[in-house]
């Protein structure tokens, strides 16, 4: 790693060289990493900038999917007041790079060869007309299971490869007297979980029809009745009170062994890891099964937004420049729970899920089966996208059928896109 420390120093002495961090200002950062994990993995990214002489200005707002942090940036911009990075998610950096509010950092991009490292399904969402607008801290995935291996090995419960062997061992795990699925009712964690059954009902080619396409023969197909059928399923596995609980409480239920299951996105495994426990040892990481060989991503960048002042445009380089060295991706992503968004960095610091995280990413990358997180902003705009949560939460709360489902999802992704 001390030859990529060097390569990076060298790349961002050589940026800033014309302007002087001395009396650089401080950053603003404005994200919805409030949680154990994330906040420890974050830190990562605060020590490195104090080490350049730095200054973090904090502007947490909690929130997992994001929602009340967007609700709060379009104040600050409003007002004229923009903070110098924004935590952001898929379609919504593409809306604010066209009302043409984030800063250009091509400068930055080629002193550190981003085009060579940053897979395109990334760039895709961090650049606009050609320009680098963000910087990607990640790549997360959303259709994983997590499970709290001594209940498993309690009930002789195998690790589920199939949907099938998934609603057994759901169902062996309700009857031993414990939660089955550690869920919150949040629209974005239903559209989370929503992911997953997706890629392992219909597989890739469901997904991008129905999802990606908005095809509406896909989207009325028997195929999608039985999507929400498996909704249905795993809605009559979790507990009666978890209605409005964070995700990070979910978890804690599989972590201290009150539930057996959860699926999450791997930001998750940061706060198994935060409590302590060792992957393969304490908790199980796998595929939602049926979607193995898929991967539904979403990739958490800092988007930058217009500043003034020689000072402030080199702080805000320098965190550039920082969230892209390898050092900080490695550092982060092995806290954070998620894959490096560099195609380069090696494995070695991570543990076996990271591991197994990092090739599921290659080998999706490569045969075509890496595709955008329809729960995060991925897959669709921020209208389809709630649209989208609208239905399936309604669902998932037994406001109507799987057939009804179907046509109400038709009904409200044609009104909005």
């Amino acid at each position: 790693m001390r030859g990529y420390k060097l390569k990076t120093l060298a790349a961002t002495a050589a940026l800033l060289a014309t302007t002087s961090l001395a009396h650089a200002e401080d950053v603003e950062v404005l994200h919805w990493w409030t949680s154990g994990g994330e906040a420890a993995a974050l830190n990562v990214l605060k020590e490195d900038l104090s080490g350049q002489g730095i200054g973090w200005q904090d502007m947490p707002v909690a929130g997992g999917g994001g929602t009340e942090a967007m609700t709060v940036l379009r104040a600050r911009v409003t007002s004229g007041n923009p903070p110098t990075a924004v935590q952001m998610l898929g379609f919504d950096i593409l809306d604010w790079a066209e009302e043409g509010a984030l800063a250009n950092l091509n400068d930055v991009a080629a002193a550190e060869g981003w085009d060579e490292v940053v897979p395109e399904a990334l760039q895709a969402f961090a650049k606009h007309d050609g320009n680098w607008i963000s910087a990607p801290v990640n790549v997360h995935s959303t259709n994983w299971v997590w499970a709290n291996k001594a209940i498993l090995d309690e009930l002789g419960i195998a690790q589920p490869t199939s949907w099938d062997e998934f609603v057994v061992a759901l169902e062996a795990v309700e009857a031993s007297g414990k939660i089955a699925l550690a869920h919150g009712g949040q629209a974005w964690q239903d559209a989370t979980i929503f992911d997953g059954v997706v890629l392992s009902t219909g597989g890739i080619d469901l997904y991008r029809q129905a999802f990606i396409d908005l095809d509406p023969e896909a989207l009325v197909s028997d195929t999608m009745v039985e999507v929400f059928d498996r909704m249905a399923t795993l809605r009559g596995h979790v507990d009666e009170n978890f209605s409005g609980r964070d995700w990070n409480l979910a978890s804690a239920m599989v972590i201290n062994g009150e539930a057996a299951f959860q699926i999450m996105g791997d930001w998750a495994k940061g706060e198994f890891i935060n409590a302590g426990q060792v992957p393969g040892e304490d908790f199980l990481c796998f595929r939602v099964p049926g979607s193995e060989g898929t991967v539904s991503f979403n990739a958490d960048q800092f988007a930058m937004f217009g500043v003034e002042g020689d000072d402030a445009v080199a702080a805000q380089n320098a965190m550039a420049a920082s969230i892209m060295s390898p050092e900080f991706q490695s550092a982060f992503n092995v806290v954070k729970g998620s894959a490096p968004a560099r195609t380069d960095v090696p494995n070695d610091a991570f543990d076996a899920c990271g591991q197994q995280a990092m090739a599921d990413l290659a080998e999706a990358a490569d045969s075509g089966t890496l595709i955008g997180s329809i729960a995060h902003g991925h897959a669709n705009r921020a209208a389809v996208k709630n649209a989208i949560y609208d239905v399936v939460t309604a669902h998932f709360n037994g406001e109507f059928d799987s057939a009804t489902a179907v046509q109400e999802l038709v009904t409200a992704i044609e009104i909005n896109q």
